[in-house]
């Protein structure tokens, strides 16, 4: 197992040629220490894991590592099959410029006022949203802002070596970049 930087770990979730709907995920606080955990799993591509925390309100930092080659039978429960009520996720590359931004907004507004001239579900409006932004990865998550999921805790009991190396090389990080103290 690689540890690397949590956006490259994200990177290969966009650069993967997957279903971009088959993606899963589950996060929360971290179980030791400030920040948060964030796995991602798709049937085709693996379960990858991520420990991140927030340096200050502009700036995140963490590591992550690729945990798993694919979603097995093990672990096909451990990741949420519905939105239920952590929610969708989704992913999204930064457009590159004002033009692709202009078109990007036109293409969505036309998305969301087909939805509210005709019935919808929740749902179809997320998935359609998604297809207009050309989300790489997008589905269902479990997560919870203020504790740590019991698929979370599920998730780390499994990959319980990865947990600790990655536990500890974001400790590292945050000793090298907090200062304690006044200066």
């Amino acid at each position: 197992m690689r540890v690397r930087d949590w956006q490259d770990i994200l990177e290969d979730v966009v650069e993967s040629d997957a279903d971009p709907a088959g993606w899963r995920a589950a996060g929360g606080d971290r179980a030791n220490g400030i920040g948060e955990d964030l796995y991602f799993g798709h049937p085709a591509v693996g379960v990858f894991h991520v420990k991140t925390y927030a340096r200050n309100p502009y700036e995140v930092q963490g590591v992550g590592a690729e945990v798993a080659r694919k979603i097995d039978d093990d672990l096909d429960p451990l990741f949420p099959a519905e939105p239920g009520e952590g929610g969708m996720f989704g992913v999204r590359q930064p457009v590159d410029d004002e033009d692709e931004a202009e078109a990007a907004a036109s293409e969505l507004e036309e998305v969301v006022q087909a939805h509210a001239d005709a019935p919808t579900t929740p749902d179809a409006l997320f998935e359609d949203v998604m297809d207009t932004l050309d989300s790489p990865a997008y589905g269902p998550m479990e997560y919870d802002q203020y504790g740590r999921p019991d698929r979370v805790d599920d998730l780390a009991d499994t990959f319980e070596e990865a947990e600790q190396l990655l536990d500890s090389e974001l400790d590292d990080l945050i000793d090298e970049n907090v200062d304690r103290g006044f200066q």
